[in-house]
């Protein structure tokens, strides 16, 4: 392959959904051999150009050139023939399967009629050391945590010889170290001559790892510049029209009474190990209490523990002195508490309901949106669209599907109704994943106003930046414990970093203020 021949080229691609014009005259070059970061607000037709690139989606107009020849790929399976990957931001994993099954499904070696599963094996494990990305072919999918599954996805591709690949939100579930093994991977491929196309909304990873970066706004291509010629801000600006705050700004918090006080619980993991082991906290009305660890230190199953999702098998969780164990999901949440989990398509949305039927979930046995027993349609719908307006829930369509929204817009949606209950305390598990710039600053000014009005908080997130950024008080989890209570402007990251491999206690781990 020659150097100056585009790796990927698209010319004025365009692709309808009914009346939405999800890409107008799309055009970008894709130099070879190097990252090329695709960014821009939920709904701005990134993942749309790279489905239609990869064969999900067939162009109404327009052009793909790779490495210089025309394409036209009717399917994800010529593309792939073709030498492209595609690891997509939700998993496209059969939990039921092992490691190793997922990985060579449908492109299963053979000896003769049998399944070569001990060269298969040979050939994860050489990848696996090759490009550092830790996995056991034996596990189950459904017993790893969202972050292992990733690399599985990762290592998916991999064994397929993609020389192009396209990562879309690849860091959105992984920790500070998992995308420093990442972004190392990356650099390898890159090295050995292969083009990563790299749809993200971290302005920090872009700026880290690509070497250019496009930018959609509106279905369209409003600008593409060479990395080290940039920065955030006018990334950000590029991607929002407009200036956007890149940091958190809040008065101090003024904690009132102790809303929600664990003692002492315990819970396990579904394959039955230990994954809370003797966990104490408070959270106090108008304070947001941080979690940091790295993910399956347990933050999961604390969260779930609160919600109702999973039964404790020790301790107490009291709420304004009134004890949560043992009730349901739903009486919980009429005590107050609203829920945002970490995985939106498992606990948060029916994917095959419109998005009024997704906004009344919870809620939709009672007033306002049931009356005698019916759903009341005109008040769900004025609602639904109250919600799809403020929280900028794109496209505004009450009757769309929520599956066809992208996983921006859909944590959007999800956070709406749980801001909206309103809560007395909202657990919140990773807010922004997979969320645009605009939105994580609209986010975070909701969850600052809900503080303010007096809502006690429980922040989980993989972001350290944005616990360190939004939390009064910082909790540190390691190995179903709590190991640190820090005050999160008198902390390191090198210090956390510590915490969260379990090397150091804080002084004040089971201390509460």
């Amino acid at each position: 392959m020659e150097t100056h021949t585009a790796a990927v080229e698209m010319r004025g691609v365009t692709k309808r959904f009914g009346s939405l014009v999800a890409n107008d005259a799309v055009t970008l070059t894709i130099a070879p051999q190097t990252v090329h970061a695709l960014i821009g607000e939920n709904g701005a037709g990134k993942s749309t150009a790279m489905n239609i690139l990869y064969g999900l989606y067939t162009p109404d107009a327009g052009e793909i050139r790779l490495r210089g020849q025309p394409v036209h790929f009717t399917s994800p399976r010529a593309a792939i023939a073709a030498g492209l990957g595609m690891v997509h931001q939700h998993f496209m994993l059969v939990p039921t399967l092992t490691v190793l099954e997922n990985i060579i499904l449908g492109a299963e070696p053979r000896v003769g009629w049998m399944v070569d599963k001990a060269g298969a094996r040979r050939k994860v494990l050489d990848l696996c050391e090759r490009y550092k990305l830790r996995a056991n072919p034996d596990a189950l999918i459904g017993e790893l945590s969202v972050g292992e599954q990733q690399r599985v996805e990762i290592l998916k591709t991999l064994y397929r010889g993609a020389d192009i690949l396209i990562l879309d939100e690849p860091t959105a579930v992984l920790t500070p170290p998992e995308v420093e093994e990442l972004f190392a991977v990356l650099r390898t491929l890159r090295q050995q001559g292969k083009t990563i196309i790299l749809i993200t909304h971290k302005l920090a990873e872009v700026l880290a790892i690509s070497d250019r970066v496009t930018v959609m706004r509106d279905g369209r291509v409003v600008g593409e510049v060479e990395t080290h010629e940039t920065s955030a801000e006018a990334l950000a600006r590029l991607m929002v029209g407009r200036e956007v705050l890149l940091r958190v700004e809040k008065t101090p918090a003024r904690p009132q009474n102790v809303l929600l006080e664990v003692r002492q619980l315990t819970a396990l993991k579904p394959n039955g190990t230990p994954a809370l082991r003797g966990v104490s906290l408070q959270v106090r009305a108008g304070e947001i209490v941080g979690i940091a660890g790295v993910e399956g230190n347990g933050q999961s199953e604390l969260i779930e523990c609160l919600a109702g999702l999973l039964k404790p098998t020790g301790g107490e969780i009291l709420l304004l002195g009134q004890s949560l164990v043992g009730k349901s999901p739903r009486a919980i949440r009429a005590l107050g508490v609203a829920h945002i989990p970490e995985d939106r398509h498992k606990r948060a949305l029916l994917l095959d309901f419109d998005l009024s039927d997704n906004v009344i979930l919870g809620d939709h046995y009672h007033p306002p949106a049931a009356r005698l027993g019916f759903l009341d349609r005109p008040r769900i719908n004025e609602r639904t669209e109250a919600l799809l307006q403020a929280f900028d829930v794109r496209p505004p369509n009450r009757r769309a599907l929520s599956r066809s929204l992208s996983g921006g817009n859909q944590q959007k949606l999800v956070v709406g109704r749980e801001f909206e209950l309103p809560p007395k305390l909202l657990l919140v598990a990773q807010p922004t994943r997979g969320v645009d710039i605009g939105a994580i600053e609209f986010i975070h000014r909701k969850l600052l106003k809900l503080r303010d009005a007096g809502v006690g908080i429980l922040l989980v997130s993989a972001e350290l930046e944005e616990v360190l950024s939004l939390s009064d008080r910082l909790l540190v989890m390691y190995d179903g414990r709590i190991v640190g209570n820090v005050e999160p402007d008198r902390v390191s990251q090198a210090e956390l970093g510590l915490m969260m491999t379990g090397a150091v206690h804080s002084d004040t781990a089971v201390e509460h203020r």
